[in-house]
């Protein structure tokens, strides 16, 4: 345990059998929970926001779902230095050392969050600095494909992922508890609002420790980054990690390049941000700054000296394949949809059904609260659970049936679904009694996350029969950081949707974007002639 391994033949079948399953399984199980901790760090300002708007922090509706999309931003561009380090640094190393970075927003978080006049920019820091929990899951995903035979790579990384994103669901159901009691001490505040958990409505008047949002996943963290230490291993090989320095040199390292993708984070959102928090008041378009981003990010990494560089000119090689940019897009489909659903479910139920909405001398207004309307706190976890415990199944299904098949057919579920969610919530935003329209929205968007957990381990399966060894933990990657800016521009979206009054126009756009992929997968990977049959 802990040890660099050598010869490591997950492929050969009797090295399996003797030592290889037990090496790969004790790595996967300390792998998903470090994960899932990942995952609650990064997304839980979708839960957060929500008991602010309950607590009466004074800021706009608008405003609140900037700290899910800055969250969302951060954590996709960190990916992208992510997906290269367990080549450059080794599989136990990283875990260990993003595991452990994990503690700083969570201690700020629970820091900033005991004073209602913190200003926004400093929890838009907070965000920005969560997206260390985003990052993780490159490194994560292609740490877990080298373990494992090409035979079960569906099985195994649908788990990890999988498994790994119930990180989503855990924040969703423990946060609102942990806020119940003093856990950690401190000052309460007073709820103006009614709130919510899992087991009921909490009524306002009630002591609300909303620091413990940030301060529980110490619990975790903690015994899991010395679980990393002691429980996992870098693989020495050729083709996985065979330069990587001493730990020191391997944490410098990761630190370095993180520190390259915070920059370039941070030049996307000053061109986005208006200037009265700190932007550059030049609103450039969202669809405009991520490719810049993107693209500044993989130059400034290879721009890096000596054997890192290096380095990652090799594993650039995956940039010269058709394939990656087909699974880049069809991969944003499916976890791109469920991780920017996440983040935004809970509150797109506080806006759009915990208000009634009537026209008051001939304007639509927004800000009565329903009475009726149901707890986004008891219903938001529905959405990823569903997602991430159907996702092996979807890998154990294109195992046996073809990624590309499987995920052509959810692909046209997801069409119908997003249209479905966008009737109810063009009904739903135009109605004083919205609580009526809530429970065929619910059931719509519930299938419409269970797609996307199908999807995503089908797509697993493509990517671990389409490229070899060396390219499919790059690639599994490259392609889970460009589709988690799906957590930045979904909250995005929405939120400029949710003010212009037209919260359908997301959902409208997010079909159309799915129809595209319908083609995409067809014209690669099912048509007569494809480039691979049904991979």
């Amino acid at each position: 345990m802990g040890q660099d391994l050598r010869n490591y033949a997950p492929d050969d079948a009797a090295y399996w059998a003797s030592t290889g399953k037990g090496v790969a399984n004790r790595n996967l199980w300390i792998s998903i929970p470090s994960l899932l901790c990942g995952f609650a760090v990064w997304l839980y300002w979708g839960i957060i926001t929500v008991q602010m708007l309950n607590l009466g922090f004074a800021f706009e509706k608008s405003e609140l779902f900037t700290l899910a999309a800055i969250a969302g931003l951060t954590g996709a561009t960190l990916r992208i230095p992510s997906t290269f380090f367990i080549r450059i640094a080794g599989g136990r190393n990283t875990i260990f050392f993003t595991t452990a970075l994990l503690m700083i927003p969570a201690i700020g978080t629970g820091y900033y969050l005991q004073d209602p006049n913190t200003p926004l920019w400093k929890f838009q820091m907070l965000a920005f600095l969560s997206g260390i929990g985003g990052g993780n899951f490159a490194s994560s995903m292609s740490n877990i494909s080298f373990f494992f035979p090409k035979k079960i790579q569906g099985y195994a990384l649908g788990m990890n992922a999988g498994l790994g994103n119930f990180g989503v669901t855990t924040m969703q159901i423990v946060i609102p508890l942990v806020m119940t009691f003093g856990l950690f001490g401190g000052e309460p505040m007073i709820l103006e609002n009614t709130s919510g958990t899992l087991i009921g409505k909490i009524p306002a008047g009630t002591p609300t420790y909303i620091h413990n949002a940030g301060y529980v996943w110490l619990l975790a963290l903690v015994p899991l980054a010395v679980a990393g230490w002691f429980g996992m291993n870098n693989i020495r090989d050729e083709h996985v990690s065979p330069d990587i320095p001493n730990p020191l040199g391997a944490f410098g390292i990761i630190s370095f390049m993180l520190i390259v993708g915070f920059i370039c984070a941070a030049f996307g959102l000053w061109l986005m941000l208006p200037e009265n928090v700190g932007g550059s008041g030049f609103a450039v378009s969202k669809w405009i700054v991520l490719p810049i981003v993107i693209s500044l990010t993989v130059g400034l990494l290879k721009l890096i000296p000596g054997q890192v560089g290096q380095n990652l000119t090799r594993q650039y090689r995956i940039f010269g394949n058709r394939h990656t940019w087909a699974m880049t897009v069809i991969y944003t489909m499916t976890f791109g949809s469920f991780i920017g659903y996440a983040a935004t479910f809970a509150l797109a139920i506080k806006v759009v059904f915990g208000f009634q909405h009537i026209e008051v001398d001939g304007v639509m207004t927004h800000n009565l609260a329903n009475p009726n309307g149901p707890s986004a706190l008891m219903y938001a976890w529905m959405g990823p659970f569903i997602g991430a415990l159907i996702r092996p199944i979807g890998g154990m299904m294109a195992d046996k049936l073809g990624g590309a098949r499987v995920t052509q057919w959810i692909s046209i579920i997801m069409v119908a679904s997003a249209l479905g969610v966008a009737y109810f919530l063009k009904q739903a935003y135009v109605s004083a009694t919205p609580e009526e329209l809530f429970l065929p929205f619910m059931i719509l968007f519930l299938i419409l996350f269970a797609a996307t957990g199908i999807g995503n381990g089908s797509t697993f399966r493509t990517i671990a029969v389409v490229f070899d060894k060396e390219q499919a933990g790059p690639v599994l990657g490259w392609t889970s950081a460009v589709a988690a800016y799906g957590a930045f521009i979904i909250p995005k979206v929405f939120g400029e949707q949710i003010k212009a009054a037209t919260p359908e126009y997301a959902l409208y756009g997010f079909a159309i974007f799915y129809g595209v992929c319908i083609l995409i997968n067809w014209w690669f990977y099912l048509r007569p002639g494809a480039y691979v049959k049904n991979p």
